[in-house]
């Protein structure tokens, strides 16, 4: 039996999977500029060779175990799209109007950014043959399970009514959670916390904010899968999300520090960003704004637990990705409405509490998983090939040690 496919609906997919896979450039050049400059360049490198790496590992066989049926119980799913094959047929459960091919492209630029995020937690310190045999590892035993429990109608949070329209679960607090396990096993950056290690360029950081902000539109409006009226409103409440987590951001920056800075602004726009991606497509707009300001708000106070705990996340994936998706999770569940999206009722639209349970069951069970599972793949790592870089290897920088390169001429600007 053929499948329709709508033309508008399959152009709108397409480029969104551009507008995510630009993301992630973006979030090289966002994380660059927080490290200080003798490690730019490995930022960088580490960032695009996820691009390649996890494409890869995606097309082979990570596609075909997020959304091709199920075999374990709502757990994983089976190989019949393992290499992208029978991409000319209906995917199972998921009624598209879109090919198939389009849809697995969209996912991959997901699983792309998911697995570059870890390289802000990790930053300044491990090795990049280790980093890419980890990323590998954990793209199949972490981020493929997750994204089958929510994101495929056979998953088992899925069947429990979990409402993710765009990663929460899947990308946010499974990368928040993920990159505390990696830090813990990895270890602190020598020197750190006494010693300075400030942005060494805030234009470049705000820069690949700017990218990102823009590519999260795609991010968002394209989990609609078709060009329509939840797409239009995802992009909105993306953008007045983003928009409310900076004046959260920095609205308390000022008041507790008498300053409102720019990493403060670029901060608080990605977790407003952040947590919004989970409830894009189940709130209105000032639903958004709501969830916007107290995503900026929480990942401002969030980002000081690693000094009150002492865990050295280096570019505060942890505050900033884990907790505000947890804020944005959990919003679903309060703030989601019938409005937009007529298979949703949250506690405000008469809904009752058990979409709030569901959501906090999703937050538990992606982060306990992501986070035990990633603390067992780093530390297997560790014990076979290393993890982390020499001593004077992290002193000279990653840029030429590792890569022997450097972004800047040292000798007029002075490595830092």
């Amino acid at each position: 039996m053929a499948v329709h496919y709508d033309a508008g609906d399959t152009a709108w997919v397409l480029g969104c999977a551009g507008l995510v896979l630009f993301m992630t450039p973006g979030l090289a050049i966002f994380y660059g500029g927080m490290v200080r400059s003798k490690h730019v360049l490995s930022m960088l490198a580490q960032n695009f060779a996820c691009i390649a790496v996890v494409s890869i590992v995606w097309a082979i066989v990570g596609y075909s175990l997020a959304f091709s049926g199920d075999s374990a119980a709502g757990l994983i799913g089976n190989l019949h799209l393992a290499g992208l094959a029978h991409s000319n047929e209906a995917l199972p459960g998921i009624p598209l109007t879109v090919p198939q091919p389009a849809f697995a492209a969209f996912q991959m630029m997901f699983a792309v950014i998911t697995a570059a995020l870890l390289t802000g937690a990790a930053a300044d310190r491990i090795r990049f043959d280790s980093f890419l045999v980890f990323v590998i590892a954990w793209m199949l035993l972490i981020y493929v399970p997750i994204a089958h429990w929510a994101f495929s109608p056979h998953g088992w949070l899925a069947k429990q009514g979990l409402r993710d329209f765009a990663g929460g679960t899947v990308v946010e607090i499974n990368a928040g959670a993920s990159a505390l396990a990696l830090v813990l096993v990895l270890g602190k950056r020598r020197g750190w916390p006494k010693e300075p290690m400030a942005p060494h360029s805030l234009p470049l950081t705000l820069l690949g904010a700017g990218i990102l902000w823009f590519g999260w539109f795609g991010f968002n409006a394209g989990s609609a899968l078709s060009a329509g009226h939840l797409a239009a409103q995802a992009l909105i409440g993306t953008h007045l999300a983003g928009c409310a987590g900076l004046l959260g951001w920095i609205l308390v920056e000022k008041k507790t520090t008498g300053h409102a800075t720019t990493l403060g602004a670029a901060s608080g726009a990605v977790a407003g960003l952040v947590a919004i991606t989970p409830a894009a497509g189940y709130v209105n707009s000032l639903g958004a704004i709501a969830i916007g300001f107290a995503a900026g708000v929480a990942g401002l106070y969030a980002i000081r637990l690693k000094f009150r705990h002492g865990y050295d996340d280096s570019l505060d994936v942890v505050g900033v990705h884990g907790v505000c998706g947890v804020v944005g999770t959990l919003a679903v569940g309060l703030l989601a409405t019938r409005t937009v999206n007529p298979t949703s009722r949250g506690l405000i639209d008469g809904g009752g509490l058990h979409l709030l349970g569901v959501q906090a069951l999703g937050v538990v069970s992606a982060a306990g998983y992501a986070f035990v599972g990633t603390a067992l793949i780093a530390l297997a790592v560790k014990k076979t090939m290393g993890l982390r870089v020499t001593p004077e290897d992290e002193l000279m920088g990653l840029d030429m040690s590792v890569h022997a390169e450097t972004a800047y001429d040292h000798g007029a600007f002075g490595a830092r």
